[in-house]
């Protein structure tokens, strides 16, 4: 694939992506698969770009002061340990993705259609120790069989609860993806096959930067609650929709 093709493809996901709060990782691993490079070094480099982008995002909704640490953090604490034991798990590649396609479309769907949103900056809804920790637990369980940061799963399902505003959502989704890819990127850096060609990388990740900064900055300028709610299921149905052209017609 041509360099700037290549840079071109991860700054426009980079946009896309951290404007409803994601880091763009499964994109990049798709399009990373058409160059050629070793796997192992694909998933290290999507990983980074996820971590560079949802970076920028955590920081910029930390000044926003859009966390509510007393509902986030049991997510991602929980989310981490399951991670790793959802990677155990061994279950069919082509019926779990078929099956984790028709779901998160059905999520996209009641999404779009569903006019209810939690507008109030302070809510105390769903404040629960036990719900909270189970989100992340079963979140980070499905992420780590998948490999990915887990933001293109936990947002539908906060979004469909009401878990808060969707601003706060997509903050606490970028802290979710970020803590769960550095967990996955410190995995992969105890293999002994671990590799990453920094000249090749570093570009890429000043690139994605550039573009996530951009994207958290439209996002929060530009769309209101009730228009970062449909755009958060306009990108989940794309993925759900490419999942299942993928696994169902090859």
């Amino acid at each position: 694939m041509d360099n700037w093709l290549l840079l071109i493809l991860f700054f426009l996901i980079a946009v896309l992506y951290s404007s409803v709060g994601f880091g763009g990782g499964s994109s990049y691993l798709a399009v990373l698969a058409l160059t050629g490079i070793a796997f192992t070094q694909i998933r290290s480099t999507a990983l980074l770009c996820n971590i560079v982008v949802v970076s920028g995002n955590v920081w910029l909704y930390l000044q926003q002061k859009k966390y509510n640490w007393k509902k986030v953090l049991p997510l991602v604490f929980f989310s981490i340990p399951f991670a790793f034991l959802g990677g155990y798990l061994r279950i069919s590649k082509n019926f779990f993705f078929i099956l984790l396609g028709i779901t998160l479309l059905i999520a996209a769907i009641t999404m779009w259609l569903s006019k209810r949103i939690v507008r109030k900056e302070n809510t105390n809804q769903g404040l629960t120790l036990q719900k909270n920790a189970s989100y992340g637990g079963i979140i980070g369980f499905i992420s780590g069989m998948v490999g990915i940061g887990g933001g293109i799963f936990l947002a539908p399902l906060l979004h469909l609860t009401q878990w808060d505003t969707p601003k706060r959502i997509a903050a606490t989704a970028s802290f979710f993806i970020l803590a769960n890819s550095i967990s996955g990127l410190i995995g992969q850096y105890t293999n002994p096959d671990f590799y990453i060609d920094w000249s090749f990388t570093t570009v890429l990740l000043i690139v994605v930067f550039i573009g996530g900064q951009i994207g958290s900055r439209l996002s929060n300028k530009l769309l209101s609650p009730y228009q970062l709610k449909k755009a958060t299921a306009i990108l989940i149905a794309f993925v759900s929709i490419r999942i299942l052209i993928k696994y169902l017609f090859t």
